[in-house]
């Protein structure tokens, strides 16, 4: 299958404006949301505008994050400080195929830049540059190797690699394996920078009303956005420990291709890419203690 609406998602599409206009609405939603209408604390918020803003050229950036809401992105780019009307530094994100490619329109709007995230809704939710993914299509499903792509080209990728909401304040759960497959096939190693945050579930409750999400956000909501440092992945040696551990492995069963490009067979990919998971996971899981205890001695 052929990369759904790939033309509208392209920065030339008439000359970018229709772009631009979704990207300043984006912001415009997003900073009313978070810095006017809610409190929000951000925590070491200078590491990821200096990412987002300077990194080496090339360098792609992925950052990680868990789903508590909806409206997580484009809300969580929305605090003071942030470049989040600036068409150029937006992130692209993993959206699901399901939900917001449904139809023409919908495409259309969601390669542009239009997320809407809930609907039966008074406000769309509004994000931009969303490339369209089916869940549980795999990691080398068309629309993986589109993001793939885009890192191999430097750019900003945002992933919610717990792969659905939940709105239960617990530990991090298992992450699947699509954002590890994208660290290891990147050409260039990629910047993996984890988010964790709360609040959101309050802005944008899963059962408000009779079960179902309000109109609107809600306002008047406490926020807290941890923001961690990169992660070390040392790859090389963990691509030699996955071809070590793939000989003992069991059958591939996945139908993966038989290597990959750093010669990894399935069991050495499957085994690599649950390793990289649960290291994401425990950093995340770490960022999310620390941000309960900032909750709880209501520091800045």
């Amino acid at each position: 299958m052929g990369r759904k609406m790939e033309w509208a998602a392209r920065a030339d599409h008439l000359g970018g404006i229709p772009r631009k206009l979704i990207i300043t609405a984006v912001g415009a939603f997003a900073k009313t949301v978070t810095s006017l209408l809610n409190s929000t604390t951000v925590h070491n918020s200078e590491t990821l505008v200096r990412l987002v803003r300077s990194r080496p050229p090339g360098t792609p950036l992925i950052t990680v994050s868990n789903h508590m809401s909806t409206l997580d992105d484009p809300l969580m780019w929305g605090f003071k400080g942030f470049p989040v009307t600036d068409a150029k530094l937006a992130r692209w994100v993993l959206a699901a195929e399901d939900i917001c490619f449904e139809n023409a329109i919908f495409s259309y709007f969601f390669r542009l830049g239009m997320d809407f995230g809930f609907k039966n809704a008074i406000f769309a939710r509004i994000v931009g540059k969303c490339i369209p993914i089916t869940r549980g299509g795999g990691v080398y499903q068309e629309h993986m190797s589109e993001a793939l792509d885009l890192l191999n080209g430097g750019a900003w990728l945002h992933t919610f690699p717990e792969g659905k909401v939940s709105q239960v304040d617990g530990p991090v759960r298992r992450l699947k394996w699509g954002t590890a497959s994208l660290i290891d096939r990147s050409r260039v190693t990629p910047i993996v920078l984890p988010i964790v945050h709360r609040g959101f579930e309050k802005v944008m409750p899963e059962k408000f009303f009779f079960d179902r999400r309000p109109p609107i956000p809600l306002w008047g909501k406490e926020i807290s956005i941890i923001i961690g440092e990169p992660i070390e992945l040392n790859l090389p040696k963990l691509r030699r420990t996955a071809k070590e551990m793939s000989r003992s492995s069991l059958s591939q069963v996945l139908g993966w291709p038989p290597t990959s490009p750093h010669g990894l067979d399935e069991a050495a990919q499957r085994w690599l890419y649950t390793t990289i998971s649960d290291k994401i996971q425990s950093v995340m899981e770490g960022l999310r203690i620390l941000g309960t205890k900032f909750s709880k001695t209501k520091l800045p």
